[in-house]
């Protein structure tokens, strides 16, 4: 059997492995010079770096052993979110925590929508987003922390257009317990190797023919065909790892996608974050939604420290649209793919995966090939 994998992504490299264990003859072709898209280790100012926080993440231990024995990784204990809210000059934790609403100026109001939303009103009846978290906490804290963040983001004028949201941002929408507590109940992570994950991409491609650099110019996806460099090239089964609508040809029309422009700073301290922050969010009208600082997943030494600063940008496609019209499209688009075809990945499936999801994907996808 002759395999094609569009893609050499985190997705593409873990289809890779699984077929090529399979004994199945895979060429992968990737546009770029390099295998890992944004989970790749870039340098910069003699740090290393991923294009966005790449940490691994799991519930299951079946997935973390699968990465680990590859590509050998760290256990964070814990790890704390930041949101600034301009309004009160502070920084609060994310998801939003109930000890830390007495701290607010606006504690009063806060607490009276609290109740109302606790007695009168039904999250599990919302709409759309907006209503969602107001249903949930109120107008103040919706407010402070989502409205002006996702309108961002996504960039649309209304969450309102937001219907499909059934997650909830770092798992709920008000915190109690331990304030510092790990704000998810799955594993987390990352390389132990200063080059991050891109072990692992090597040795899940070393059975396969892999061509970087390389472009495909047509696609004849009910004939399990492509071009590239003007000959055309049949395979038995194909995986893509890229958006449906570029193999089918924008048949159905343009997929909506939120993309992400990445500016790096070095910056003269050893460390800018306090001691257990990862990211800083930012809520307000600033044109940035995230900060990270790298040495927090690479624990590298080094009198200077980089951040990354993430801009949302139409210049790629990084983030599905989680409403429900641009997923039904999706859908239709999966209708039309043939037997033997698979769209895999966060781009294939038109879902927000992390690494660890598309390793689960990955076992359940090639189980049976």
């Amino acid at each position: 059997m002759r395999a094609l994998i569009i893609g050499g992504g985190f997705a593409g490299c873990i289809a890779a492995q699984m077929l090529s264990k399979k004994n199945v003859d895979v060429t992968l072709v990737e546009r770029a010079s390099y295998l890992g898209g944004s989970c790749k280790t870039f340098w910069w100012g003699g740090h290393p770096y991923t294009l966005g926080p790449r940490h691994f993440l799991t519930k299951r231990e079946d997935v973390w052993n699968y990465l680990d024995a590859y590509c050998p990784l760290v256990r964070f204990p814990g790890h704390e979110f930041l949101t600034y809210v301009e309004r009160d000059q502070q920084f609060y934790h994310f998801p939003i925590h109930q000890d830390e609403i007495p701290l607010m100026p606006d504690r009063n109001q806060i607490q009276q929508e609290l109740a109302i939303a606790k007695h009168d009103m039904d999250a599990s009846e919302a709409r759309n987003l907006e209503e969602y978290w107001v249903f949930s906490v109120g107008p103040t804290l919706y407010d402070k922390f989502i409205n002006s963040y996702s309108k961002k983001m996504w960039s649309i004028e209304s969450n309102t257009e937001i219907t499909d949201f059934g997650f909830t941002p770092k798992g709920v929408a008000l915190k109690t317990g331990p304030i510092k507590a790990a704000w998810s109940e799955a594993m987390s992570g990352f390389p132990k190797a200063a080059n991050g994950y891109d072990d692992y991409f090597d040795i899940a491609t070393e059975g396969c023919t892999v061509k970087l650099n390389t472009n495909i110019d047509d696609f004849d996806i009910p004939n399990y065909r492509v071009k590239i460099a003007g000959e055309w090239h049949r395979y038995d089964l194909i995986v893509s790892t890229v958006s449906p609508e570029i193999i089918l040809k924008n048949v159905l029309g343009p997929l909506r996608w939120a993309g992400r422009d990445f500016f790096k700073i070095v910056l003269p301290v050893e460390h800018c974050f306090p001691k257990d922050v990862y990211f800083l969010y930012y809520a307000n009208a600033e044109p940035f939604t995230r900060i990270v600082e790298y040495k927090k997943f690479y624990r590298y030494e080094s009198p200077t420290t980089l951040i990354g600063i993430e801009i949302p940008s139409t210049k790629n496609k990084l983030y599905p649209f989680p409403m429900k019209k641009d997923q039904d499209l999706h859908t239709e688009y999966m209708k039309l793919l043939p037997p033997n075809v698979f769209s895999t990945g966060r781009n294939g499936t038109y879902r927000y995966l992390d690494v660890g999801m598309m390793i689960e994907q990955g076992f359940e996808l090639f189980r049976d090939i």
